[in-house]
């Protein structure tokens, strides 16, 4: 990272196809989550089966794999991976088509075991037709087996489709710890009648237990539990289990309570819903609501709900560590405002239907809160990590990959969806990330989303947003992205980029299409698809966005030339059309604008709409961005060509800057006649030699109208 030597974010590789973390320097841990597994891909295993992919394409089974491959395998066909550690369990993320279920076989070392995995699209296939751009998606589900045995690093465990098509994504090898003991002095929820088998409804059982043991512990012993409806007033107590691979619950909604006093802590064991369709009037979570302050949730396996916790009212100083949550319809987690000092960190989510982890500033700010250490993978309809408004907000050490559509690695944004929403305040803090394949294109938008967004969506950015020591590899489309994405042109402000390595990105480094600033130090790229810089307002003339260089910076000096074309990943920097209107589609701004014909209107290719300046009030001057410093030789002026336009006069003087502040003349005030007769245009030749980034034409006279007048303004490099 150029001059930072000190201080390097963590980076991930594909070694024989697991995904490891290489070691960083002191200052920074591995960014993700330490986790009691190994994750291995199909992809890179010994298989008869069909490799699948790589695609970024939205809706395709494909896409919503890690890593971008999979490995279909029709039925009597297998997979093969080499055992990266001792394990005696295994978790499968998979995909069959809809409507079907199944079964993989295992063998180990060639040998079948007794023991199956069932596999099923019943959790799969999800369509959310209120979400505007999204496509039937979540095609994939995780399947867990304890194979009775243990294998050892190097054995060979292979899956087999039995009975149906299976396309296997990434397996998963664990050692399960041996069932814990009870505590002394807990209140078990068997000795208040629940059925561990899983055939009668154990929920009074537990609601008994938690009254009998209030300042003590509940414990859940090994075995499935069977829960219909959900846990209310809950406060003071500790839930327990004998780890997540042995006391199991079965439930769509655990906890759904508005209050708590607090004191809950929930620890070591599933929760595992029947949630299929999203369905957001339905409290299908895990946690609904409040846990109450000083509470924690920690060693928990959550999978198929709605939402893992959707926490509103008092969670003060809650802490989420060390959990799993899979195959959620919605978030895996959302503090949906009051948040005050929670901490969230070292947990492992996977194949979200919406923002994997999320704060929301609905009704009060999430303020002091973080997310820290966490592994993402696979968010299928958002981001990996969302920041919607909030105080002094820190997301700090995350692993996040893969994100696949209306969404990007990380996003810090006051898209406010609701009202009343708490804008971004104080210091938002994004340090130490790695971002991997995140980043993808927005039906919506039309163009791409960057793997790290700054979306000033409903109103402007005003927090400080300080990034630091992130490590973007392999975006599809660019690294950094500043935008208003309501298309309301609010500014992003007060943004450093300190010490970012970029590797692979697919198009640039840099998408700017928001007006406002950001200031880059010591951020290195290597494997640019594209061009270093994307800098085209968004919408059209709402303004200008300016990338301070503060020194260090390297790999990514190329400015995309051209605003009416996206960047194609890999494309290159075309060279550009000498013959190409330089000034269409730049941020143009005035000294004043009469009523609707605003600056834009004169760079927008139509001379019939146009630029007219605060009546009575001369000289005027109007003045455009082009980009970058380019050696105009002419100019065209335009006013519309309709006859209704008599012909006239206009005074001007051509000014130009190459830092938006000092500006120089290029050409003194002269007289240029415009006369519908001949197409109401006026050419001006400017002398060789002339570079300008920013071109200004001031009006001293118009004997048509008491005001400035242009219809189209266009700068061209050829004389």
């Amino acid at each position: 990272m150029s001059a930072r030597t000190a201080v390097l974010a963590a980076t991930v590789a594909l070694a024989a196809g697991t995904l490891v973390a290489l070691a960083p320097t002191a200052a920074h841990a591995a960014a993700g989550a330490t986790l009691p597994f190994t994750s291995v891909e199909a992809e890179s295993a010994t298989t008869d089966g069909t490799r699948i992919g790589p695609d970024y394409t939205q809706g395709t089974l494909a896409s919503e794999a890690s890593g971008r491959q999979a490995v279909r395998l029709e039925a009597g066909r297998r997979v093969e991976f080499t055992a990266p550690r001792t394990a005696n369990a295994l978790n499968v993320a998979y995909s069959v088509p809809d409507g079907r279920s199944g079964t993989l076989n295992v063998y180990v070392n060639g040998q079948k075991l007794a023991r199956t995995i069932a596999v099923t699209s019943k959790y799969s296939y999800v369509d959310t037709g209120w979400i505007a751009g999204s496509r039937t998606h979540h095609f994939y589900d995780n399947a867990r087996l304890l194979l009775g045995r243990t294998v050892r690093a190097g054995d060979k465990v292979a899956l087999e489709a039995a009975d149906v098509q299976v396309t296997v994504d990434v397996a998963d090898f664990e050692q399960a710890p041996d069932a814990a003991q009870q505590p002394a002095g807990s209140v078990s929820v068997t000795a208040k009648g629940a059925d561990p088998a899983g055939q009668r409804d154990s929920t009074q059982a537990f609601r008994d237990a938690i009254a009998a043991a209030q300042g003590g512990v509940v414990w859940i012993p090994p075995g499935d539990y069977r829960l219909t409806s959900s846990l209310s007033g809950v406060q003071n107590v500790t839930l327990q289990g004998a780890g997540h691979w042995h006391s199991v619950v079965h439930t769509s909604r655990f906890i759904d309570q508005p209050s708590s006093s607090g004191g809950v802590h929930i620890k070591d064991f599933a929760v595992l819903g029947e949630v299929t369709e999203r369905v957001d009037s339905n409290p299908d979570n895990f946690v609904n609501g409040s846990l109450g302050p000083g509470s924690s949730v920690s060693g928990m396996w959550l999978q198929h709900l709605k939402v893992g916790l959707w926490l509103t009212g008092n969670n003060d100083n809650l802490v989420v560590e060390d959990n799993r949550i899979l195959d959620t319809t919605a978030d895996g987690l959302n503090l949906n405002g009051t948040a005050r000092g929670v901490r969230v960190r070292n947990n492992f989510l996977r194949n979200q239907g919406d923002d994997s982890l999320a704060m929301w500033s609905l009704y009060a700010p999430d303020t002091d809160s973080s997310f820290e250490n966490n592994t993402v993978s696979q968010p299928n309809l958002a981001n990996g990590i969302a920041i919607y408004g909030g105080t002094d907000i820190t997301v700090r050490g995350n692993l996040v990959s893969d994100t696949n559509a209306l969404g990007s690695g990380i996003a810090i944004s006051n898209q406010k969806f609701l009202d009343p929403f708490h804008p971004l305040a104080g210091t938002i803090t994004v340090d130490g990330n790695t971002l991997v394949r995140t980043g993808a294109m927005n039906p919506n938008w039309n163009h791409p989303m960057g793997a790290l967004r700054v979306d000033s969506y409903d109103s402007a950015i005003d927090a400080t947003v300080r990034i630091t020591d992130n490590t973007i590899t392999d975006s599809p489309y660019s690294a950094f992205e500043f935008v208003s994405g309501g298309g309301r042109g609010h500014p992003v402000r007060n943004v450093t980029v300190d010490g970012a390595t970029v590797r692979n990105t697919g198009t640039v480094v840099v998408q700017a299409e928001a007006q406002g600033a950001a200031v880059f130090r010591d951020v290195t790229a290597s494997g640019v698809g594209a061009a270093g810089v994307y800098n085209c307002p968004y919408p059209a003339n709402s303004g200008t966005f300016t990338l301070t260089d503060g020194g260090g910076n390297s790999g990514w000096s190329s400015t995309w030339p051209d605003c009416s074309t996206w960047p194609q990943p890999g494309q290159g920097t075309p060279d550009p059309d000498p013959n190409r209107n330089l000034a269409k589609g730049r941020p143009a701004t005035a000294t004043g604008s009469q009523d609707v014909y605003t600056p834009g209107k004169a760079v927008d290719g139509d001379a019939d709409s146009y630029w007219e300046s605060a009546n009575n009030a001369f000289p005027q001057s109007w003045t455009v961005d082009l980009g970058s410093v380019q050696a105009v030789r002419r100019l065209v002026l335009k006013l519309p060509p309709s006859s209704a336009w008599g012909a006239r006069t206009q005074t001007i003087a051509v000014l130009g800057s190459t830092d938006g502040s000092t500006y120089r003349t290029v050409l003194g005030a002269r007289d240029y006649r415009f006369d519908p007769a001949t197409g109401n245009t006026a050419t001006v030749a400017l002398p060789d030699g002339t570079g300008l980034r920013h071109l200004r034409l001031t009006v001293s006279a118009n004997t048509g109208w008491p005001a400035g007048q242009f219809g189209e303004v266009e700068a061209y490099l050829t004389p």
